[in-house]
């Protein structure tokens, strides 16, 4: 059982500063959301942004550190949850920064591995401990974040149910899919999968499973592979799916798939604004009890 939580959040947002035609967005959303990081757009009670509902979520399943990885513009970050480089107290949880820098002759960061990379050198505790690794954008439950804090497993992930995902079926066939063993010992992650594919990789119970980025991890396993991690051939950035396959290689059966079946909000695009609106004001309150 650990209590350290890793969050994504020094990505560029590319996808969310791209136009909308949605009718459901107004003038302030269209600028937070072409300006600000996908995870600070205000969308909740009182104008929260999704990463406050993210972190209520967190210290009810037990984490108490944080380590937020924002951009070298991250500084509305700093004002949201604190001034200091570490130590920040925010409703009870400790928040740490470490920034993503952008190699030279780069106009993007390099990718969730190269962020959880530099994480590490600007937190070297990581690199001996337990710790769960999450995106900003998506709000994942108080549950999926107990289970992999609790979890015995050594590296984990949340092995979502595909049919329970409340998106649009395009947007579905696009994630890739986790293929487990019998035990649910990840064995490989299949992006773009063919038919023969999704009809492989159905668990025991002939579900579907697919990861929305909810990992646990050794810290003692996963350096190497980290820091040795290829660049995607497309996508041209360093991946985490990407190191937690490579360091099967050497460690097998060190990493489940703890099985979930439930929605995962997601807030990649404009598009996804109104539906993530919708998705607080239905299941939490204006006034979070923190």
């Amino acid at each position: 059982m650990h209590e350290n939580l890793v969050i994504l959040a020094g990505g560029a947002s590319s996808r969310m500063k791209k136009p909308s035609s949605s009718k459901h967005l107004n003038q302030e959303e269209i600028n937070q959301a072409n300006e600000r990081s996908k995870g600070l757009i205000g969308l909740g009670g009182e104008g929260r942004p999704l990463l406050d509902y993210l972190l209520f979520n967190a210290k009810k399943a037990g984490y108490k550190t944080v380590y937020l990885i924002i951009s070298e513009k991250g500084a509305l970050f700093k004002e949201c949850y604190g001034p200091d480089d570490t130590g920040n107290d925010f409703h009870g949880l400790t928040i740490n920064y470490a920034v993503q820098y952008i190699e030279k002759g780069r106009i993007k960061p390099l990718g969730t591995a190269d962020a959880l990379y530099q994480a590490i050198e600007q937190y070297p505790e990581l690199s001996t401990a337990y710790y769960t690794v999450c995106n900003s954008d998506n709000l994942y439950s108080v549950a999926a974040l107990k289970a992999l804090r609790e979890t015995t497993a050594p590296n984990a992930f949340i092995s979502y149910d595909r049919n329970a995902l409340d998106f649009p079926k395009e947007r579905i066939a696009r994630f890739a899919v986790a293929k487990l063993d019998s035990q649910n010992f990840l064995l490989d992650i299949i992006e773009k999968p063919t038919e023969q594919d999704i009809e492989n990789c159905k668990d025991q119970n002939g579900i579907l499973r697919v990861s929305m980025n909810a990992f646990k991890f050794k810290g003692e396993t996963l350096a190497t592979p980290l820091k040795e991690c290829p660049i995607h051939p497309e996508r041209n950035e360093k991946e985490l799916p990407t190191v937690f396959l490579n360091m099967l290689k050497t460690h097998p059966k060190t990493a489940i798939g703890i099985p979930f079946s439930e929605h995962v909000p997601d807030l990649t695009a404009k598009d996804d604004i109104h539906t993530v609106k919708q998705f607080l004001a239905k299941n939490y309150p204006t006034t979070l009890e923190w």
